[in-house]
């Protein structure tokens, strides 16, 4: 893992979380708190870089989990993560929060190949799937939406099946993943820490950008064209 000082945020679901990656040393919060992510992630930044010891000035770069998810949380973590780059001139690593989901699973379940999932509301679901390669979630398919039951699946190998989608529609996409489903864990959601294990990977990738191209990826291009619309 490369040297780098780094603070990532993520709030694209219930789960709202800061951490540093201090060099291999990850100090991280995270807390399901619906509705309070406003109030709390910049307390939890604060937090952990106090714990790292570290002040924004001392950071190589930032870090966020740019979605898909919840529309606001996806909001909440690129307004704050922009800020802080444009008062630093840090760049940021925009990471899927799908990836950072299969991370979270790679890293404490150890799992080869995941299937990272969220319920997207609407009877839909945002999906992806990713392989463990050097301890990293790396993306074998392209971020998609739709139901459960018209999603593209994988054909073959043995899937770890984790996050919300798996919690609503687990029936559906279990019948449709049969022996390809090795376990599910549908109560995992992405988190700070493993949005930094990615974007310390970017930063080493060159894939990090100047704070006014972090932005938020929505995937459900409807909901966007209806918040973007005057009251």
């Amino acid at each position: 893992m490369a040297a780098v000082k780094l603070l990532a945020i993520e709030t694209s679901t219930e789960a709202c979380s800061a951490a540093v990656h201090d060099d291999g040393r990850i100090c991280a919060r995270a807390e399901i708190a619906p509705q309070r992510h406003a109030e709390l992630i910049l307390l939890m930044c604060e937090a952990v870089l106090a714990e790292a010891g570290l002040r924004l000035q001392d950071l190589d770069g930032l870090g966020f989990g740019r979605g898909p998810g919840a529309f606001t949380g996806v909001r909440i973590a690129a307004g704050v993560i922009q800020g802080i780059a444009l008062g630093t001139g840090l760049k940021v690593a925009a990471v899927s929060s799908l990836a950072a989901l299969a991370q979270g699973v790679v890293r404490t379940r150890a799992a080869s190949q995941v299937l990272a999932g969220m319920d997207a509301r609407m009877g839909e679901i945002y999906i992806a799937a990713y392989a463990a390669h050097r301890g990293e979630a790396t993306a074998v398919s392209a971020e998609a939406i739709g139901r459960a039951a018209d999603v593209t699946l994988p054909q073959d190998g043995r899937w770890s099946g984790a996050g919300s989608a798996f919690a609503v529609y687990g029936e559906v996409l279990g019948a449709r993943l049969g022996d390809h489903l090795a376990a599910i864990y549908p109560q995992t959601y992405p988190l700070a820490q493993d949005a930094a294990t990615l974007a310390v990977g970017m930063f080493a990738r060159g894939e990090a950008v100047e704070a006014e191209l972090a932005l938020p990826v929505y995937l459900r291009d409807r909901v966007v064209d209806a918040a973007a619309m005057p009251p």
